[in-house]
């Protein structure tokens, strides 16, 4: 039976792009179904297009006609990137062609890609590093790794939609649907929060960072990130960033004051309950 994608076009070829490609170009599916990988990175020189080449990459090309006709589209450059890039495959794109993107938000991409009538199921894969670039990229950076997949025009049901989740999972992910609002609220508290707190702590501690020890750098790993992925991540969840920001500082207003009093007993039970939570996550993220 013939594979509903064997062809699937990457725009953009960075940490995350390259990382899902190498893991979906060796899976088993891939390889039974012959799937043809091509992409494109307006930065890459000479040199870069022939490493890209060396890990996987079937054929790097600029030739809009040619990405655009894939079974399978996946945006995976910045996401003001990815929006804007969603008014040209509409023109250029068949109706038949399924758009996907790796960006950090899903809401506004979403909506654009409703308002232009694209067939479009968005991705999240929940992995990364403070590195950035296709020479950082792995295909065990997704081993055992969740996708959220934000799927509002039942894709999901279709044999493309259906065909990528056995590509994801065949790669060795997992996968987690919800809306595209419902992941911008959840993502803003467990990831883009943890990486203003770290960017933040690191520069409240900037005269002391000489006298730290493991503990502070292992919390404060994510402030190493660059802020040309960031900003477009704060651009488009800015007001639920700036929500949990409000909320957390309410917590830490509240922790402050049990500190102060001395209030071992209630210091105690959050322990207690972090330790829980913390086994809980290890649990989770095993692999």
């Amino acid at each position: 039976m013939k594979s509903p994608i064997r062809s699937i076009s990457f725009i953009g070829l960075g940490l995350i792009g390259m990382s899902l490609l190498r893991a979906m170009k060796r899976s088993p599916l891939a390889l039974e179904s012959a799937i043809l990988f091509q992409g494109f990175d307006p930065n890459f020189t000479a040199s870069d297009r022939e490493s890209v080449e060396k890990l996987g990459l079937d054929l790097f090309t600029s030739d809009k006609t040619t990405l655009y006709t894939a079974d399978l589209i996946i945006l995976s450059a910045p996401v003001e990137v990815n929006i804007a890039l969603l008014d040209e495959i509409s023109h250029l794109a068949p109706t038949s062609t399924l758009v996907s993107d790796v960006s950090s938000t899903k809401s506004l991409i979403a909506r654009r890609a409703r308002e232009l009538g694209l067939p479009f199921l968005g991705m999240h894969p929940m992995a990364g590093k403070e590195q950035q670039g296709y020479r950082e990229s792995h295909e065990e950076l997704l081993q055992g790794r969740r996708i959220i997949l934000c799927d509002e025009n039942n894709l999901l049901a279709g044999d493309k939609g259906a065909f990528l989740v056995a590509l994801l999972e065949s790669a060795g992910c997992t996968t987690l649907s919800m809306t595209p609002d419902e992941h911008d609220r959840i993502i803003a508290k467990v990831s883009h929060l943890p990486q203003l707190l770290s960017t933040l702590l690191m520069t409240h501690c900037r005269e002391s960072i000489s006298k730290s020890g493991p503990g502070f750098a292992t919390l404060a790993r994510l402030a190493g990130s660059p802020w040309e992925i960031w900003r477009d991540i704060i651009a488009t969840n800015s007001d639920n960033i700036a929500g949990e920001l409000e909320r957390f500082s309410h917590e830490l207003a509240q922790l402050s004051g049990e500190i102060r009093q001395h209030n071992l007993t209630l210091l105690e039970s959050r322990f207690n309950e972090a330790n829980q939570l913390y086994q809980t996550l290890k649990e989770m993220n095993r692999p």
